[in-house]
């Protein structure tokens, strides 16, 4: 076994696949080595993979009905499917861990996950394997809700290029296609929903009225960007007043000041963390234990991940748009680029290494890797500095 040491100079060796480097990263930063997670992390790619191929059927049929054709193939490319990968993978790793057999079937349980408000708590005394059907029943539909999520907000921001179909389409058909596949999955959710106790289909809503919420003020957030980037001071200060320093009217229970604290909380909650929230509070309902750490490294990943791969990728694009995200922020706030540069550093490594720190706490090695994968995979040279 590598030490530390050494397994900190390896993680930053480029040659290495960067699935290798964020292992050897965690365990550096950690001290954990889990041979268990690599595998474990296999075994849910496949499975959610599944999952997705599962949910995108009734859209490919509304795809083809919709553009006369016999069959369509679909996908749609996201990033944020992975808390609820994760999520599956610290279920499993729990049951496993309580069960003297093979509590993971070959098939993945399908229909709707058993929620009652009295088992909010996680304290539903199940089986492991009750653990697994509940818990891959709940991601079929955290993986729905998610997409449909996802979805939504690429549609408000006029995005449709991650929505992919095996025919030509020019950019009215691309734009048809999106609203289809958006509003199948809107559609599937919503009789779900109504399937389930009240409670489940409340919380659901709140989350996405307190998503929604946010993006209602994304033409106040534009206009804005675009008065700072005329030199306005009053602009500059209102960015730093109401997106980056804002404080919770009424601040969530997942966290605690140290993250309410951190720059940009109250929006990026807003933006996407409320849904992961949401979804972990869904899986409790289910009964399932989730620990509080986990559900911070989650919650606190996704943010992370959202300003670090998706805002510093396409900052250039935001920048000319108009859309203010936390990158485009900065490069309004500091007073150089060189200056701007290290501050999206420096609140990405707040996230993820808060992240990786309540993930190590949780005994989730799985969620450690991928928070590291998630830094390692990040392209800030696109940045100006």
């Amino acid at each position: 076994m590598v030490t530390r040491t050494l397994a900190g100079r390896l993680a930053g060796v480029s040659r290495l696949p960067t699935a290798l480097q964020a292992v050897l990263g965690y365990y550096a930063d950690s001290g954990v080595f889990d041979r268990d997670a690599i595998s474990l992390k296999r075994e849910t790619d496949d499975r959610l993979e599944r999952i997705v191929t599962d949910v995108f059927d009734p859209v490919e049929t509304a795809l083809a009905a919709e553009f006369g054709r016999e069959s369509v193939d679909f996908d749609y490319d996201t990033k944020l499917l992975l808390p609820a990968q994760l999520t599956l993978g610290y279920v499993y790793r729990e049951a496993r861990r309580l069960s003297d057999d093979e509590p993971v079937g070959t098939e993945i349980a399908d229909g709707l996950p058993e929620v009652s408000a009295s088992t909010m708590t996680g304290g539903a005394n199940l089986s492991p394997e009750e653990q697994v059907q509940r818990a891959e029943r709940m991601t079929r539909l955290a993986v729905e809700a998610l997409l449909d999520g996802d979805m939504r907000d690429a549609i408000n921001d006029g995005e449709y290029e991650d929505f992919e179909v095996d025919f030509p389409v020019d950019a009215d058909g691309r734009e048809r296609v999106a609203t289809v596949a958006q509003s199948t999955l809107e559609e599937s959710m919503r009789e779900k929903l109504a399937e389930l106790p009240g409670i489940a289909a409340d919380r659901y809503e709140a989350a996405v009225d307190y998503s929604e919420a946010h993006q209602d003020r994304d033409g106040h957030f534009r206009e804005l960007l675009q008065a700072a980037q005329q030199g306005e001071d009053d602009a500059i200060g209102a960015i730093r007043e109401e997106y980056r320093d804002v404080e919770y009217d009424d601040p969530p229970d997942i966290f605690d000041e140290t993250e309410r604290s951190l720059p940009y909380s109250r929006t990026q909650y807003a933006r996407v963390g409320i849904l992961y929230d949401a979804m972990l509070e869904l899986y409790r309902m289910a009964g399932l234990r989730i620990d509080r750490s986990f559900s911070k490294a989650i919650v606190l990943s996704i943010i992370g991940a959202q300003i670090w791969l998706d805002d510093v990728d396409d900052y250039a694009e935001d920048l000319a748009e108009g859309q203010l995200t936390p990158v485009t922020a900065e490069y309004q706030l500091a007073d150089t680029d060189r200056a701007a540069y290290e501050n999206v550093c420096r609140i990405t490594e707040q996230y993820l290494d808060g992240s990786k720190e309540h993930a190590t706490a949780a005994d989730s090695a799985l969620t450690g890797i991928a928070v590291e994968y998630i830094y390692r995979s990040g392209q800030p040279d696109v940045l100006p500095k």
